[in-house]
């Protein structure tokens, strides 16, 4: 199945049927580019992280919890885009290494919250302080509204994307006759977390601090 699909015509400046817009040939390009991305940032994370026993995913993990606070593993596996299983050996390993402790789930007595230690904590933030400096060196550039425009992109084609995970599609609004908007189609579950292969994919940010605890 082509990765985007359109009919001729519905789009501005489109050429003959079948051929592929302008806008879609850059989509493309952008799709094309995440997966050589996602796994060249993994191997620059994880060649800084040898000497902590942490991994990329366990980076993922306190990054998620920073963030959003406490959350079960169910909760964290949708935040993160992924099966709970791998979620759960990050957590594993994490609290192995003092990182982050269960606590007792008010709203739901079998489903323990996972939160960061102090130790997490300081672990996180000390990796974004790291990250953030290389980030303005290196990236210092790029403008803040090109970084917008890459958010938005990127957001919209993980939204479409989940919809083609969980097998729905989300149709084109069509005009009826009184000149209302009627959106037809399922937009729907949320519930499938649109991980293909269900394991080991590691979201991550780009750098690395090599120490747990920041400096």
């Amino acid at each position: 199945m082509s990765v985007i699909e359109g009919d001729a015509g519905e789009h501005a400046g489109g050429g003959s049927a079948g051929e592929p817009t302008a806008t879609e040939d850059l989509l493309y390009d952008v799709i094309r580019r995440l997966w050589p991305l996602h796994r060249t940032v993994v191997r620059a994370v994880e060649r800084e992280l040898a000497d902590t026993g942490m991994t990329a995913g366990e980076h993922a993990l306190l990054d998620a919890l920073h963030t959003e606070g406490p959350r079960t593993v169910p909760q964290l596996a949708r935040t993160m885009g992924l099966d709970r299983q791998p979620v759960q050996r990050w957590v594993n390993h994490a609290a192995e290494l003092g990182l982050v402790v269960t606590a007792p789930n008010p709203a739901h007595r079998r489903s323990s919250l996972i939160r960061l230690t102090t130790e997490g904590t300081a672990a996180i933030r000390g990796i974004q302080r790291f990250e953030s400096t290389e980030l303005r060196q290196r990236l210092a550039d790029l403008p803040a509204e090109d970084v917008r425009t890459a958010l938005h992109v990127l957001d919209r084609l993980g939204e479409e994307f989940r919809h083609l995970a969980n097998g729905s599609r989300v149709q084109r609004e069509e005009t009826d006759s009184q000149g209302s908007r009627d959106s037809r189609g399922s937009e729907g579950s949320n519930g499938s977390n649109g991980n293909p292969e269900g394991h080991d994919s590691r979201p991550t940010a780009p750098l690395m601090h090599k120490g747990r605890s920041g400096a």
